[in-house]
C-alpha cells in the first residue's frame, strides 16, 4: 500500500499531479477541499458542523477535518493506497493523521513537496484565476497572503516528516510530464 501526502504552496500543481499519480498507481485521491465541499453541499452532519465554524469566521477544528478524512478513507476499504492533498497542514494534524492510519494498520509512505518560486506560483495562479472563477486566484496580495500562511503553518511539516525519513522535495517547475516523472522516480524507489 502506498500512502502519499502532497505538499506545496497554492499553485504548485498538487491537484494536477495527483490525477496522474492516482491513475498510474491506482490510488484514491483525497483532496481536503473537495471533501469539505462535498460534506457542506450534501449537508452531512460533519458538513453542518464545519459550516457552523466557518459561518462564525472560525477555522474548522482539526478533529472535524480528521473525522471527514476518516469517513472518506472508510469509503474505500480495498484501496491500494491514498493521496492526501491539502492535509495535513500543521504538525498537530500530521500527528492526528498518523494516529488514524495506525489504527487502520496503515502508515504514510512518503510526503512529497512540489517546490517552485513564489513569483512562478503567482503567475500560475493569476493565469488560473482568469478561467477558474476563483477570486482568491485573481488578487496577487491574497495569493501572497496564502503563501505566508503556508510558510508559517505548513512548511514546518518538512521537519516533522524529515525526522521520520519520509520527506522528499521535488522541483515543481517544468512541464507537467517532467514533474510527473520526478514524482514517479521518488514513488518507485519507496
Amino acid at each position: 500500500m502506498i500512502n502519499l501526502v502532497l505538499f506545496g504552496k497554492p499553485g504548485a500543481g498538487k491537484g494536477t499531479q495527483a490525477e496522474f499519480l492516482k491513475s498510474h498507481y491506482q490510488l484514491v485521491h483525497i483532496s481536503t477541499g473537495d471533501v469539505f465541499r462535498y460534506n457542506i453541499k450534501n449537508v452531512t452532519a460533519l458538513g453542518k458542523l464545519a459550516q457552523s465554524y466557518m459561518d462564525k469566521g472560525d477555522l474548522v477544528p482539526d478533529e472535524v477535518t480528521i473525522n471527514m478524512l476518516e469517513a472518506e478513507v472508510e469509503k474505500h476499504p480495498g484501496a491500494k493506497g491514498f493521496i492526501f492533498d491539502g492535509f495535513p497542514r500543521t504538525e498537530a494534524q500530521a500527528r492526528s493523521l498518523d494516529a488514524f492510519l495506525e489504527r487502520k494498520e496503515m502508515t504514510i509512505s512518503a510526503t512529497i513537496a512540489l517546490e517552485a518560486t513564489d513569483d512562478e506560483l503567482v503567475e500560475r495562479l493569476l493565469k488560473r484565476g482568469e478561467t477558474s472563477g476563483r477570486t482568491d486566484d485573481q488578487d496577487e496580495s491574497k495569493i501572497r497572503n496564502r503563501f505566508e500562511e503556508y510558510n508559517q503553518k505548513t512548511a514546518p511539516l518538512r521537519t516533522f516528516y524529515t525526522a521520520q525519513g519520509k520527506f522528499h522535495s521535488i522541483n515543481g517547475i517544468g512541464s507537467i510530464e517532467e514533474i510527473t516523472a520526478r514524482l514517479m522516480s521518488v514513488i518507485d524507489a519507496l
